[in-house]
C-alpha cells in the first residue's frame, strides 16, 4: 500500500479509542486535525512527546484543532499511561498496524544488528477539508509539539 502524500484526503480508516470504542477517522474532517504517530507507551521519548503535547492541548482546541495521538499499544495500556503522567492529549490504539501501514510509519527498524517492524515517530496535519497540509518524518521530540501547533494555527 502506498503511503499518505501531501494533498491526499484523510483515509477513511478506524482506530480504537483509550475507551476502547471505534474511532473513524473521517468522522474528524470538518476542524484541522493533527494526528502523531508514537512507538509506545511509558517509553522516555514518548513519554515527553504526550506530555508536549498535552501542554499545548488547550492552545490547539482554542485554535479548534483535533489532536490524536496514536500507538499500537492496547486502550488499557492508553489509560494507564494517561493517568500516570495526567495526560490530556486523546490517545488511540492501531494494534492490527493497518493505519500505521496507510500512513507508511509500520517499517522496518535496525537496533544492534536486529531488525524488526516498528512504528516510525511522525505527524501528520490535516487541513479542515480533510486534505494532507504537513508532514513531519523522523521526528525529534525537542520543539516538536510547539512547531505542530504554529503550523496548525497558520493554517487559517
Amino acid at each position: 500500500m502506498m503511503a499518505i502524500e501531501l494533498g491526499d484526503a484523510l483515509p477513511d480508516l478506524e482506530l480504537a479509542g483509550a475507551d476502547g470504542a471505534a474511532l473513524r477517522l473521517r468522522d474528524k474532517v470538518g476542524a484541522p486535525l493533527v494526528l502523531y504517530f508514537y512507538p509506545k507507551d511509558d517509553t522516555t521519548g514518548c513519554t515527553r512527546e504526550a506530555q508536549d503535547f498535552s501542554a499545548l492541548y488547550p492552545e490547539f482546541r482554542a485554535a479548534g484543532v483535533d489532536l490524536l495521538g496514536v500507538s499500537p499499544d492496547t486502550p488499557a495500556k492508553h489509560a494507564k499511561f494517561t493517568a500516570k503522567y495526567d495526560l490530556t492529549v486523546p490517545l488511540a490504539s492501531d494494534e492490527a498496524h493497518g493505519v500505521m501501514e496507510a500512513f507508511g510509519v509500520w517499517v522496518e527498524k535496525n537496533m544492534y544488528g536486529r531488525t524488526y517492524m516498528g512504528v516510525e515517530r511522525a505527524t501528520f496535519l490535516f487541513a479542515a477539508d480533510g486534505t494532507l497540509a504537513q508532514v513531519w518524518r523522523k521526528v525529534r521530540v525537542a520543539g516538536h509539539a510547539e512547531q505542530v501547533l504554529a503550523a496548525a494555527r497558520a493554517l487559517g
